[in-house]
């Protein structure tokens, strides 16, 4: 029985994901159906958490909105999800970032990983 969901599972992943981790700022395209229109929605962020894995992994974005902080959490293999794309990667030691959410203006900032 376990095999036949991990075949289901499998044959649902998607082959091309960015290769992201916390603390990146990526660019989220997801699709937004808005009545009988269907359009491309951009958010861009700090990934805050990633969680569990497989076809069930997602992960967490947050961004300041008019200065207001939002959360947005996405299925990675969802097809709501067209691509995700790396703005800069982060530095940082920890692999939940909930602290950001208490911090406002430059202390919500997150290093810089020079290569």
């Amino acid at each position: 029985m376990n095999d036949i969901i991990k075949n289901i599972e499998a044959a649902q992943l998607k082959q091309e994901i960015a290769a992201f981790k916390v603390g990146d700022t990526v660019k989220v395209y997801a699709k937004v159906k808005e009545g009988n229109r269907e359009r491309t929605q951009i958010f861009e962020g700090v990934v805050v958490k990633r969680q569990n894995g497989g076809a069930r992994e997602t992960f967490t974005g947050r961004k300041s909105s008019n200065g207001v902080g939002v959360e947005k959490t996405w299925p990675l293999h969802s097809p709501i999800v067209e691509k995700i794309e790396v703005v800069r990667l982060g530095k940082v030691r920890r692999a939940k970032l909930t602290y950001l959410r208490h911090r406002t203006g430059k202390a919500a900032k997150v290093k810089e990983l020079v290569k």
